[in-house]
């Protein structure tokens, strides 16, 4: 027994000396953060930073092109290497030497932008795929490279890393995940200018702007910044959230549908008692009052022979909540929250010549529920399609319950003011970039007030941030959205427009107008094509000094008041200003002193000038100009197409 212990206890020693000899070696390897990686690429022209881990006082060389350049790790095991500035090019290979060796390959010098914001800068190629199919099959381009970071969150402090993400070139199948808007900018300046660009998107949907802000860019807000001390203290936050869920009592599912011995997806089942219903369209708006709950779709329709024994495409638009979609009773799609659009694969033997049966379970836990107006609704297969709208029949499976009680008070991370900067922003400021691009504002829109001083402080705080300067930095402006109002009106969308239009007063900045390219019934619009071409635009000019491109639509500077009429001053107006359909120019309102906006004629005076008046207001004081939620009849452009910004000069 005693020969037994002393062997234990050399094993145990002999495990705790290899444990401790493998730790030192593993703490002595150099390490590079992750976006210092294969594929990468790098800014030209701009001295530049490697950096990295290693033990302390490590020394480390850097060899690139030929050139070896050196450093020395610090007491803490921090290192960077200073590299000159590049011309643009590549691919080349980096390789650095501690006590380890480690070789960065395919690296490009090139210009690289930060694209952040919310969902609409994050969508991805794959949720228009069918707008843009030619773009994506024409995607080779080995000098454009994309690195995206998922959603994180810190409510400690800055992060020294991204704990993944990897950079990807630009080929029909990586495209599928680049944000939309992003890849058309990249595509749009690489033709032009033939130079290396590299996207890194940090970008999380339905997130404020001020989950994007560092703490030090905060300090005039002094209400954030107890929110952020606040959050610093996990026993509170933990205890809030808990108490949240705690509040969340399970409810077992009632649904009829389901729990019946047939169930009504079934192609064995027989309806009864089904009632007509129109799709698209909202079931609140077709005689059930204020369901939340779950409502069957179910339709019949007639295949010919020709559609059969190949895949096939279902398109249910949209649908307001989550969705399971069921062709002949098989499972087809399902989708659990609103905004993705509903293309579902139905393979090959489903379908069959004469009748088939859709059947459709719709959830919806609040609001109007069902499928949403003016989304392609259709079956596609073998180039022949068979239209879905009109009428189908629908029977509720389950309601739920009215919500009782109070609010349970959990914390949502990603919306706390500077989490995401943290967590998403913080472990880039060392690569640096050309510029910025910024397409956020719908989570604000609902107070947009703070917005005037938020955006303002962002553009100043990731500019300290990077230290390189008065970077580029373009916003894109709230496209169009919600039903379209007949008369002047006021709006928490137009007052945050016109946030992000008086931001232009800091200096080197620009603005993507996007008015024109929204969707009334989609706050995801498609068309990311225009909004890329126009932050490129704005890039043109701005970052790439090119004086000769028209960069952007009209904008408002000035206004005076010429007795019963006020004249406008407008500067970028290009080679003049024009409304774009012929038509006179619409969605001008004018108001006195009581700010009573009405209707106006517009006159554009020498391509220069609009003369804005309405015989109803004799002293005229005020005039908007496309102040809307959805403003779509808006018209006024430069004849270089590009629409002016929403403005008002009652501030």
């Amino acid at each position: 027994m005693g020969r037994f212990r002393r062997l234990m206890r050399t094993n145990r020693l002999l495990l705790l000396v290899f444990l401790l000899g493998w730790r030192v070696y593993g703490f002595a390897q150099i390490r590079l953060p992750r976006l210092i990686s294969d594929g990468m690429v790098l800014q030209r022209e701009q001295n530049l930073k490697i950096w990295g881990w290693a033990s302390a006082q490590e020394n480390i060389s850097l060899k690139l092109n030929g050139k070896t350049y050196r450093s020395k790790a610090d007491a803490q095991g921090n290192w960077n290497i200073a590299l000159p500035a590049q011309t643009a090019g590549g691919p080349f290979d980096i390789a650095l030497k501690g006590k380890n060796v480690l070789l960065i390959r395919d690296v490009y010098f090139g210009d690289v932008w930060i694209c952040a914001g919310q969902s609409n800068m994050v969508l991805p190629m794959e949720r228009v795929k069918e707008r843009y199919m030619a773009d994506i099959e024409q995607a080779n381009y080995p000098a454009i490279r994309n690195f995206f970071i998922p959603t994180l969150t810190n409510v400690q402090g800055p992060q020294a890393d991204l704990p993944s993400g990897k950079w990807q070139v630009a080929t029909p199948q990586n495209v599928m995940s680049f944000g939309a808007a992003a890849y058309f900018f990249a595509k749009t300046i690489y033709d032009k200018y033939q130079i290396p660009i590299g996207l890194i998107n940090a970008s999380v949907g339905g997130t404020p702007i001020e989950a994007w802000i560092s703490e030090a860019g905060l300090q005039t807000f002094p209400d954030l910044l107890a929110t952020i001390q606040q959050n610093k203290d996990t026993s509170y936050v933990n205890g809030l959230n808990r108490k949240a869920r705690l509040a969340i009592v399970p409810r077992p599912s009632e649904d009829k549908g389901m729990l019946e011995p047939v169930k009504w997806y079934d192609p064995a089942y027989v309806p009864k008692n089904w009632r007509n219903i129109n799709v698209p369209g909202y079931w609140e708006d077709q005689g059930i009052k204020d369901l939340n709950g779950v409502v069957w779709y179910r339709k019949e329709i007639d295949v010919p022979a020709s559609m059969c024994g190949v895949p096939a495409k279902l398109f249910l638009g949209r649908i307001v909540d989550a969705d399971f979609a069921y062709v002949n009773g098989q499972a087809v799609g399902n989708i659990t929250y609103q905004y993705p659009p509903r293309r579902y694969t139905v393979p090959a033997g489903v379908l069959k010549p004469g009748k088939n049966t859709l059947v459709v379970r719709v959830i919806n836990q609040g609001g109007k529920g069902g499928f949403v107006p003016d989304k392609p609704y259709f079956l596609s297969a073998n180039g022949q399609d068979i239209d879905l709208k009109g009428d189908w029949q629908y029977k509720v499976g389950d309601v739920f319950p009215p919500f009782t009680g109070a609010p349970s008070g959990g914390i949502t991370l990603q919306n706390q003011p500077s989490a995401l900067f943290n967590a998403m922003s913080a472990p880039l400021v060392n690569h640096a970039a050309k510029g910025f691009l910024w397409y956020q504002g719908e989570t604000n829109a609902g107070n947009p007030k703070p917005y005037y001083q938020l955006l303002p402080a962002l553009i100043q705080d990731w500019r300290k941030q990077w230290n390189q300067g008065d970077l580029p930095f373009i916003t894109v402006q709230l496209a169009n959205f919600m039903e379209v109002n007949y008369l002047p009106s006021e709006s928490t969308w137009a007052v945050l427009r016109d946030a992000q239009f008086k931001s232009l007063s800091v200096p080197n900045t620009g603005l993507a107008v996007a008015i024109d390219l929204g969707e009334w019934n989609d706050i995801h619009p498609l068309n990311k094509k225009d909004v890329g071409v126009r932050m490129a635009l704005a890039a043109q000019r701005i970052a790439y000094g090119d004086q000769n491109v028209v960069h952007s639509g009209p904008q408002y500077e000035r206004y005076q008041i010429e007795g019963d009429k006020i004249r406008l001053y407008f500067k970028h107006t290009g080679t003049g200003m024009i409304s774009k359909d012929g038509e006179p120019l619409a969605c001008f309102a004018i108001a006195g002193a009581d700010k009573r906006f009405v209707w106006a004629k517009a006159e554009i005076q020498a391509d220069q000038t609009i003369l804005v008046y309405n015989t109803q207001v004799a002293q005229p004081m005020y005039v908007r100009y496309a102040w809307a939620d959805n403003p779509a009849d808006a018209n006024l452009y430069n004849r270089e197409g590009l629409p002016a910004s929403p403005f008002r000069t009652d501030e």
